[in-house]
């Protein structure tokens, strides 16, 4: 996935430093042309209204010299290197997203344990539940009323039936889930 968006980055960066890479020219019918390739070696330099490598055609015009149009083997090289190197900001979101990941898993991790901490509660509180109702002590319950009831055999089996459910569900070990 970071590679994906690093490939995006690079194009991103890559495509306005191909598309300035253009030839202009007025051709032999005084029209405008707009190329990726050179104009044919019948047009004047004079004509040539726009090529690749801009500030070396005006330095050699400066000095004198005659302008070599740009190799175009050198424009890739110039790609590859702008888009190997990540700007500053590139860098700063970059560490975000890094540090916004690694919250999202502390979370995580820490929801985790919260759960394992209310499992093992309730595997310990059904445990003991099971154990009082095993042991044939009587159990008694508050009614709707406010009452003192007395569990019968058929209530009795119903809650220790429940409370096996939940020792099995509660009880085993974290990866079993």
């Amino acid at each position: 996935m970071n590679m994906s968006r690093l490939i995006v980055l690079a194009l991103a960066i890559a495509v306005p430093a191909v598309c300035s890479a253009q030839w202009r020219w007025i051709d032999k019918n005084g029209q405008a042309v707009f190329s990726d390739q050179p104009p044919p070696p019948d047009v004047p330099a004079a004509k040539i209204l726009r090529q690749p490598g801009v500030k070396a055609k005006a330095a050699a015009e400066e000095a004198g010299a005659p302008a070599q149009p740009a190799s175009r083997a050198a424009v890739p090289l110039r790609i590859a290197a702008s888009a190997a190197k990540p700007s500053a900001k590139d860098k700063e979101l970059l560490e975000k997203k890094k540090r916004a990941e690694a919250a999202e898993e502390e979370k995580k991790k820490a929801q985790e344990e919260e759960i394992a901490r209310q499992r093992a509660d309730n595997c310990t509180r059904a445990s003991r539940s099971k154990a009082s109702f095993d042991s044939g002590v009587r159990i008694a319950r508050m009614n709707d009323k406010g009452e003192r009831e007395i569990l019968d055999d058929a209530q009795r089996a119903a809650e220790v039936k429940r409370l096996e459910a939940l020792i099995a569900r509660d009880c085993q070990p974290a990866g079993s889930h």
